[in-house]
């Protein structure tokens, strides 16, 4: 048997959240940033937050976004505006899926649960880390309907890489996402700061992804139309996931703006945030003129000469 993973009572107590209520609504993704930033233990919200080294990668991402406009279109029938697409043949209700990312119960007492809960509440796509702090077993039995994928880190040992598929297909995890792009950990200097144990880097280490909207293009030309691409980092509106479409993905991933709604509210904080950004890609589907994301395209951007 292999071992559950499940570590949330190995948390030290700095790192352990407060659950305060909410004192107002909460109106954008960077809305659940700020509450999260300013309830979480600094060491957790800095374990959340850091990027390697000068973070350059995770600020350029977010960056990248703001240098494409949206170009509008009018007279046009958007009174039926459908966000539903599909990823690999399952259907969800809008192209706005969560990431893989470990650790939850740092933020949320069931952690991963939660997350799982509120994706199938939302009708999207969960990637579930390989390092998550819930059993598997207890993810699967908590969502029985989600559309999960597993996140998956290949070890040395390849039998004990295929005892995990093979649990995990056993649960109903219906695809596998791969990590390739970390041969060796980022140097995360909070975390050095903080004195956070390097196991606990190792675990996090998906939360800063190197993946930036300026290589999607590139990547959708290379594959030529044989398989979905997806993109994940530095989204953070509905504008953003019409934008990263527009240049070829079929579905954007959420990372770190999900442990911060999680923060909020744990699963309802996560169904909120989602819904929120669900209705900020419906808005801009209307106002690019866009029924259907299928009819979403190149036309519907430009790059800012600023």
């Amino acid at each position: 048997m292999l071992p559950y993973f499940f570590l949330s009572k190995q948390l030290p107590d700095a790192l352990i959240p407060t659950i305060p209520g909410p004192e107002m609504p909460l109106a954008c993704l960077t809305d659940f940033q700020a509450f999260a930033r300013e309830r979480l233990p600094k060491s957790t919200w800095d374990f959340i937050e850091g990027g390697a080294d000068d973070s350059f990668t995770r600020d350029d991402n977010i960056a990248a976004f703001k240098r494409i406009r949206l170009r509008p279109r009018y007279l046009k029938n958007v009174v039926n505006v459908d966000t539903r697409t599909t990823i690999q043949g399952e259907e969800i209700t809008a192209p706005i899926c969560i990431s893989p990312t470990g650790f939850h119960c740092l933020v949320w007492p069931d952690g991963e649960m939660s997350t799982a809960r509120a994706a199938q509440a939302a009708g999207v796509c969960y990637i579930t880390s390989t390092f998550a702090t819930c059993a598997l077993e207890d993810i699967a039995a908590t969502a029985p309907r989600g559309l999960r994928w597993f996140q998956l880190y290949v070890h040395p040992d390849r039998q004990l890489s295929k005892q995990l598929v093979q649990r995990v297909e056993s649960l109903g995890f219906k695809a596998l996402v791969i990590t390739v792009d970390v041969p060796k950990l980022g140097n995360r200097r909070h975390d050095i700061r903080n004195q956070l144990d390097l196991k606990l880097n190792l675990l996090l280490k998906d939360l800063h992804s190197p993946k930036e909207i300026d290589a999607l293009a590139e990547v959708v030309a290379a594959v030529k139309g044989t398989m979905e691409v997806y993109l994940d980092g530095g989204i953070r509106t509905g504008n953003d996931v019409l934008k990263a479409l527009a240049l070829g993905a079929k579905c954007v991933f959420l990372g770190r703006p999900i442990l911060w709604g999680l923060a909020y509210k744990g699963e309802d904080g996560v169904k909120e945030l989602l819904n929120i950004i669900k209705n900020e890609f419906h808005t801009s589907m209307a106002l690019t003129g866009c029924q259907s994301v299928a009819e979403i395209n190149q036309d519907m951007i430009q790059f800012s000469r600023l």
